[in-house]
C-alpha cells in the first residue's frame, strides 16, 4: 500500500520543493522506495534540488501528452541520496520532474492538461514502481490540479510562514481539505524567526488551525546560503532544520 503524501501551500515562496525533497530523501534513506512528482508544472524546481541544472527527459509533460509512460518519466536518483549518507537496504529514490522548457510551459498555460490522466498517472507510478511513499509537489494556491492532489492523499503536508496573508490562505486550504475529507492534515511552519516562543507559537497554530503542528523549521541562514544546492537535511543533518524535516517524517511514516 502506497502512502500518498501531497505537500502544498496557498502561496509560494515557503520553502515546498525544499521541503518535498528533503522529506523524500529522509524516507528513502531509511529504506522506503519513495517517488517525488512535481506537479508544480507551470514553474518546476524541484530537479535543482537534486542537482539537476535541467530538468530531465521524459518528464512529467510527456507523460500528460501521452509521449511516455509515467513509470518511464520516473528517473532514479537514489545515488543523489547516498552522497550524503548510506541508505538503508531497500530504499530507493525516484523523481517525476516537469519540463523547464519555455515552449512546454507555455503550452501548459495555453492548453492544460486532463487531470484525469495526471490521477491515473499517480495510481500507475505507485503501482509500477512497488513504491511505499508517492510525494506530491503542488502547485500554490488552489486549482483543479491541487484539488485533485489533495483529493486522493492520505497526508496533506501544509506548509506555511509567519506571515498574515500566509495564516489566512492556509485558513481556506483546510477549510477545504475538511471538505474533500482529508485522513490526515499537518502542517509544517518554515521560516520562524529566531527569539519567538515556540510552544506558545504551536499553541496558537492548534487554536487557529484545530490541525497538528508536526514541526516549527526555523528561518536559517544556512538552508537559504545552500540557494536549492542540495538536500540540505542529509548533507547537515544535526542542524535544527534538518531535525525538524526528520521529525516530519517520522510523523508520516509512524
Amino acid at each position: 500500500m502506497t502512502t500518498v503524501i501531497s505537500v502544498h501551500s496557498f502561496r509560494g515562496g515557503t520553502g515546498k520543493s525544499n521541503t518535498s525533497a528533503n522529506l523524500a530523501g529522509q524516507l528513502a534513506a531509511a529504506g522506503n522506495r519513495v517517488a517525488v512528482i512535481d506537479t508544480d508544472v507551470q514553474s518546476p524546481g524541484v530537479h535543482v534540488l537534486f542537482g539537476f541544472e535541467e530538468a530531465l527527459e521524459p518528464n512529467l509533460n510527456d507523460y500528460l501528452w501521452g509521449k511516455t509512460s509515467i513509470a518511464s518519466a520516473a528517473h532514479d536518483v537514489t545515488a543523489r541520496v547516498t552522497e550524503s549518507v548510506p541508505v538503508v537496504e531497500g530504499g530507493q529514490l525516484f523523481l517525476v520532474p516537469s519540463s523547464v522548457k519555455a515552449s512546454d510551459i507555455a503550452r501548459v498555460l495555453r492548453e492544460g492538461y486532463d487531470v484525469g490522466t495526471l490521477n491515473d498517472g499517480f495510481r500507475d507510478l505507485a503501482k509500477d514502481l512497488s513504491l511505499d511513499y508517492l510525494i506530491i509537489d503542488t502547485h500554490p494556491g488552489l486549482n483543479e490540479e491541487t484539488l485533485l492532489s489533495i483529493t486522493i492523499s492520505d497526508i496533506l503536508l501544509l506548509i506555511l510562514r509567519p506571515d498574515r496573508q500566509d495564516f489566512q490562505g492556509t485558513a481556506v486550504t483546510v477549510d477545504v481539505a475538511r471538505r474533500l475529507d482529508v485522513p490526515s492534515l499537518l502542517l509544517v511552519l518554515n521560516m520562524v524567526p529566531g527569539g519567538i516562543d515556540l510552544d506558545d507559537l504551536r499553541s496558537q497554530m492548534d487554536a487557529a488551525y484545530g490541525a497538528e503542528t508536526a514541526a516549527i523549521l526555523p528561518l536559517a541562514e544556512d538552508v537559504v546560503r545552500n540557494a536549492s544546492g542540495g538536500m540540505f537535511s542529509l548533507l547537515e543533518p544535526d542542524h535544527p532544520w534538518s531535525q525538524g524535516i526528520r521529525t516530519i517524517a517520522e510523523r508520516v511514516s509512524s
